[in-house]
């Protein structure tokens, strides 16, 4: 096309991982060729309204700020189907209309962005979009699920077990059963939250109850999972049919476990390794089972794909895939592209190519059954 891309960077959403959005999102803005890219930016609030943001007031702001999500700002929705452009936006209240947007950056991390939810939507509309689509995305945000298919590969994974709100457990059957199954430490995590949201260490029943009625204010279906001294090695995933590998990275968390804090709120909570301090042999079975990992679950455009590394015994388990990881400058799946040769800017306009590549492969099959003349 000759005029520039319209790129719309969808970022905030209605999840626990609001705030890690919008420094993602700003990254993204940043590294956009403007010879090349016009940037659309859409704000989702909390409740989930769809705000259109101003990019000039964006770019007051020092680069690297987070991007603010101004409320009174107009809302739009998207539209499919119902102006000349079917990938066109509108102004809610009214029938003016933002203008075609060529493919979408959803940079929301968790529920209503990273599950299925959002891709649905844009499915519907016929807008291209960054990343795996409503089924990679839903296997990949729910642990539970993911763990599943996984199992069915033959990747290996660390023991666990799920518990749903709807089953009313008591806290000394949980324990007793932790005990039995797993053993202490135990790790429990919402089954569909990402950033270690909601997610403790539990040493003895008294911590596993109040660990199961956190996790429990993030989603339905928890997962209490058997601790283990390992090492977390970490790979990026970068294509659509053609997945390729990163080199690994190990996280060296400063605090417990690599927490919410530790990611987010303590600028010392980690320290990043690329590439990890592992053997040639290593490195080629974790980028084999990460790109296994990918294929698995059918996801597309990108994803980090997560390790534990058993310090004791040298053995490898998948710990889970996410399917739109932090994306800072200095988060650690672009920085993991960058140690392999692809720069963060060079990075964005790939997966931008990779979605315009995979809507029209899409978009040329039949969607209108025709009988076949005999």
């Amino acid at each position: 096309m000759n005029r520039k891309i319209r790129v719309g960077i969808v970022f905030g959403g209605r999840s626990g991982e609001h705030e890690v959005s919008l420094r993602s999102a700003r990254s993204i803005f940043d590294a956009l060729d403007r010879g090349r890219y016009e940037p659309v930016l859409l704000g989702i609030d909390h409740d989930g309204r769809w705000h259109l943001q101003e990019s000039a007031r964006a770019l007051l702001d020092a680069p690297g700020t987070a991007l603010t999500l101004h409320a009174e700002a107009p809302s739009v929705a998207v539209a499919p189907g119902s102006v000349s452009d079917d990938r066109s936006l509108v102004t809610v209240g009214s029938s003016g209309v933002v203008g075609p947007i060529d493919v979408v950056f959803p940079v929301l991390h968790g529920t209503y962005g990273e599950d299925g939810t959002l891709q649905g939507l844009l499915e519907m509309a016929g807008i291209p979009y960054v990343g795996s689509g409503v089924l990679g995305s839903a296997a990949g945000m729910d642990k539970d699920f993911a763990r599943r298919l996984f199992r069915a590969a033959g990747l290996p994974l660390v023991d666990a077990f799920v518990v749903r709100a709807s089953e009313d457990r008591r806290a000394d059957d949980l324990h007793r059963e932790v005990s039995e199954r797993l053993g202490y430490p135990c790790f429990v995590k919402p089954c569909n939250m990402g950033s270690s949201v909601g997610v403790s260490k539990a040493r003895d029943a008294t911590q596993l109850a109040a660990a199961v009625a956190m996790a429990f204010r993030y989603d339905t279906k928890v997962l209490i999972e058997r601790g283990h001294a390992v090492r977390e090695i970490e790979v990026a995933v970068l294509g659509n049919d053609a997945p390729a590998a990163s080199v690994a990275g190990e996280i060296v968390p400063t605090h417990d476990f690599y927490s919410y804090e530790a990611k987010y709120l303590d600028e010392n909570g980690a320290v990043l390794k690329i590439p990890a301090d592992l053997d040639d042999a290593q490195m080629r079975t974790v980028r084999g089972m990460a790109v296994e990992a990918f294929r698995c679950l059918d996801l597309q455009g990108l994803a980090r794909v997560d390790f534990f590394l058993e310090k004791e015994t040298g053995r490898w388990f998948l710990n889970e895939v996410n399917t739109m990881p932090g994306f800072t400058s200095i988060s650690m799946y672009p920085k993991l592209w960058e140690a392999t040769g692809v720069p963060y800017a060079a990075l964005v306009d790939r997966l931008i190519a990779l979605a315009l590549e995979r809507h029209a492969t899409r978009s040329a099959l039949s969607t209108r059954y025709v009988p076949e003349v005999k």
